[in-house]
């Protein structure tokens, strides 16, 4: 006899078996790779059902897909959520589940801090269609308190944020939402389900880059949106369906399947190497200060360990010499990798005014909390001695 793989709780276990029978898949280890654009239907009454949504199956892959929908079951499950929706992109994901939530005269409330793109869409995009988007700084739940309306509807955030690092306290946020009638959505991409987990904590919501840790490898575009099965119909339906488009090809999801079966491992390394990094620049005499959830001098350093397991493998800082400074660092990099994505097995920096954050402007920038001089990294696989020295003669440059 052998054991049930879903019978067992462990995550790891879960991120390699949930929702696949490898000895009802004609003995193959990995799940099958289907590369089919529509489905057959033995009737036409057995068409009309599955069009109506009374039987189960597929009918176009824009809608649904068997490998998709096994990476569906698994992230559901790693995230603690119902249901799941995977899309072409991170922005697939936040885009087709807002234009699903929200209406004209609808207002969503979002953080000071985020992500230059979502930035883009919640400013550039949704107020062109009468939606009100209200940015506050959520470290402070007190500050949402005083800007929720009756016409709140959503309220959306990163924890940790990019670049800046700043972390809401997602269940005092999620249930001050909910008091006031609206839903609260959280971009988990920072700290993938293995380190943190917001709907445990009482959020909606979830949407991801799967292109970053979940993938893991950078050879990959891909996001997920997570929470009730309900809501979750609609988005496939209407928001990806019709609204965005963004569906994620059948290939894309048979990687992402493969890059969690190690999302575990590579965390553990991602965050050892990331404390040893943030260490090292903390006491470093041209640093000018270091953002990282580890490090006791964090300022949210105890909410950080309530609702993450562990610090990530993020982390942000600022030269004293500003952003001069900052630029002749980023140039004398050797061994991280200049370049505008996170969560690889390469480490990566970036500087967000000139990069990620090069669509705000200046002023743009300083309201949102991102200074002009702030270095982002992505602290990756490879063995942190030569991490170390690879900032050591930067800094020397800087």
């Amino acid at each position: 006899m052998t054991q049930d793989p879903k019978a067992a709780s462990g995550f790891s276990t879960r991120a390699i078996h949930h929702g696949y029978d490898a000895y009802g898949g004609a003995g193959a280890l990995n799940p099958p790779l289907y590369l089919s654009s529509t489905y057959t239907f033995a009737t036409t009454a057995d068409g009309s059902a599955r069009f109506a949504g009374e039987q189960e199956g597929f009918v176009y892959s824009r809608v649904g897909n068997p490998t998709t929908a096994l990476l569906e079951a698994r992230l559901a499950n790693l995230e603690g959520g119902e249901a799941c929706v995977v899309t072409a992109s991170g922005q697939g994901a936040t885009t087709s589940l807002l234009w699903t939530l929200l209406a004209p005269g609808d207002e969503i409330i979002a953080d000071k801090t985020l992500y230059g793109c979502t930035f883009a869409y919640l400013n550039h995009g949704l107020r062109r269609f009468g939606v009100r988007v209200t940015h506050v700084d959520m470290s402070d739940p007190a500050r949402l308190e005083a800007a929720l309306t009756p016409a709140t509807k959503v309220v959306f955030f990163e924890s940790p944020a990019n670049p800046n690092m700043r972390l809401v306290d997602i269940a005092v946020v999620a249930a001050m939402a909910r008091n006031h009638g609206a839903v609260t959505v959280v971009d988990n991409t920072y700290c993938s389900p293995y380190l943190q987990r917001p709907l445990e904590l009482g959020a909606d919501f979830v949407v991801h880059s799967a292109t970053k840790y979940l993938g893991g490898h950078g050879d990959l575009l891909a996001g997920a949106i997570i929470g009730p099965k309900d809501v979750l119909d609609q988005v496939r339906f209407h928001g990806v369906k019709d609204m965005t488009g963004a569906v994620l090809s059948s290939q894309d999801a048979f990687l992402v399947l493969r890059g969690i079966k190690t999302l575990a491992l590579r965390m553990e390394r991602h965050c050892n190497s990331a404390i040893r990094v943030a260490g090292f620049l903390e006491g470093h005499a041209k640093v000018a200060v270091v953002h990282y959830p580890g490090l006791a001098s964090f300022p949210q350093h105890e909410l950080a360990g309530r609702q993450m397991a562990r610090p990530g493998g993020m982390l942000a800082f600022e030269l004293k010499g500003g952003i001069q400074a900052g630029r002749r660092f980023m140039d004398a990099l050797g061994l991280f990798t200049r370049a505008v994505s996170l969560g690889d097995a390469e480490s990566l920096a970036q500087h967000p005014a000139s990069m990620t954050h090069a669509g705000y402007t200046p002023e743009e920038r300083a309201e949102h909390l991102i200074t002009e001089g702030l270095i982002r990294l992505s602290v990756g696989l490879e063995d942190a001695d030569d991490l170390l020295a690879d900032l050591d003669q930067a800094l020397k440059t800087a």
